[in-house]
């Protein structure tokens, strides 16, 4: 039986993403963090260290973090039952200016 039309190569990919992926809490949070924050929440802000169960996310704009800051009680417990090794204590989020003033030329 032949294929009718090419797979995605995300399919392809995908086992490969996961084997290569480093063991550790904060790759874990980074891969289950559009599930656990939603999709909205995630194209604002991602986790981007760890350290001692401290996880930083990093948002766009002062208003997500401190958005974010009051819903981490929820987000925690949500990534903690998601990932399998490690726990995350607390979120520590953080604003950045990359990207500020870099308007259409």
């Amino acid at each position: 039986m032949r294929r009718r039309a090419p797979r995605p190569l995300s399919d392809a990919l995908g086992s490969l993403q996961h084997a290569l992926a480093p063991a550790t809490l904060l790759a874990e949070v980074q891969r289950v963090w559009p599930g656990v924050a939603g999709e909205a929440i995630a194209r604002e802000a991602s986790p981007t260290a760890e350290r001692g169960g401290v996880v930083t996310v990093t948002c766009v704009a002062s208003v997500w973090a401190h958005e974010l800051d009051l819903m981490a009680p929820l987000l925690i417990e949500r990534i903690n039952s998601a990932v399998r090794s490690g726990e995350v204590k607390r979120l520590r989020c953080v604003t950045t200016t990359r990207g500020r003033g870099q308007g259409a030329r």
